[in-house]
């Protein structure tokens, strides 16, 4: 939904979210266990005209060598494969998944060993799993962490010191575009790899206006001078436009193949946007994706108002 530029409020840096533990060295994304033993040759080669029985025995015996291990939490021991782990920091990283978008991604499609990861984790109460009710026609299936499965990952150490986690939801009538952030990042890494990138941390809206706001409330009087808000903008590798500071929706930093640290900032534009908004989101730089059904209107905005920007497809 449409999201304006920010504009300094103390009170917009609320969310329900801690820091993991700090940790000496940043750890980098990994496959899903289904996508590594996918990529892992078989010790005797099938046909390869049957790529769907490649894929379910390469599957299945990943499902066998994938054994149970326990994680212990004061005095409460969780047994987790690797993929039901998998799962969980994909969870806390964006806060709030569609199932349907977990399977396709985190479990390379095999909907069921999804099924039966989720329902280990809801048993264990670390994450829940919601069927929401999104318009008078249609429901969302999502999935977040509860309480427990936040402090899982953050005593057990399974991301980045710098990586914020996420538990519960915060907005419970934004949760079809929050789920769909997983998805816009999914886009956005693969454009990535394809450079020869890869990720390191992902970043929510919520943690940039928290880390924005923050800065901004040390001005104090100056906190209305364009020159020292502008400074604070560049500091977050924002840009000041119309006196306001855009924040996307998320954002992705990675290296590069030279190990250079950057970032692309993310927005998922929908047919609510004011044009106003999607100008001035376009003069931050931002990358800007659309669902289907509201890229064409979002493209035909643009050209109304001469505004350059891309719209990509979700």
């Amino acid at each position: 939904m449409s999201r304006d530029a920010f504009s300094y409020d103390p009170k917009d840096a609320g969310d329900v979210r801690e820091e993991a533990p700090r940790r000496p060295a940043r750890q980098h994304r990994s496959a899903s266990p289904d996508a590594q033993a996918a990529r892992s040759p078989a010790s005797e080669a099938p046909d390869r005209g049957d790529s769907t029985g490649v894929r379910e025995q390469h599957s299945s015996r990943d499902e066998r060598n994938d054994s149970p291990r326990a994680y212990y939490v004061r005095d409460r021991a969780y047994l987790l494969r690797n993929s039901e782990m998998h799962s969980l920091t994909e969870i806390g990283k964006f806060r709030v998944i569609a199932v349907s978008d977990l399977a396709k991604y985190a479990y390379d499609g095999n909907r069921e060993r999804m099924a039966s990861d989720i329902r280990t984790l809801a048993r264990q109460s670390l994450v829940r799993d919601n069927t929401l009710e999104i318009s008078q026609k249609k429901t969302l299936r999502v999935v977040t962490l509860t309480k427990a499965g936040h402090r899982l990952l953050k005593n057990t150490n399974q991301l980045p010191d710098d990586q914020p986690i996420y538990h519960g939801l915060v907005k419970p009538r934004e949760v079809k575009h929050d789920a769909d952030l997983y998805r816009l990042y999914q886009k956005e890494l693969a454009r990535i790899e394809r450079g020869g990138g890869r990720p390191v941390r992902v970043l929510l809206d919520y943690e940039l206006k928290r880390n924005l706001n923050h800065d901004l409330a040390l001005l104090g009087p100056e906190k209305d001078d364009l020159d020292r808000k502008g400074e604070v903008a560049e500091k977050h590798g924002l840009q000041l436009v119309d006196g306001k500071i855009p924040v996307p929706d998320l954002r992705v930093e990675y290296e590069t193949p030279e190990l250079e640290l950057r970032h692309v900032d993310l927005e998922l534009a929908t047919r609510d946007y004011r044009p106003r908004a999607m100008a001035a989101k376009a003069a931050a730089g931002f990358s800007m994706y659309a669902r289907s059904e509201d890229a064409s209107r979002l493209r035909r905005v643009l050209d109304e108002r001469e505004i350059t920007a891309e719209i990509l497809n979700l």
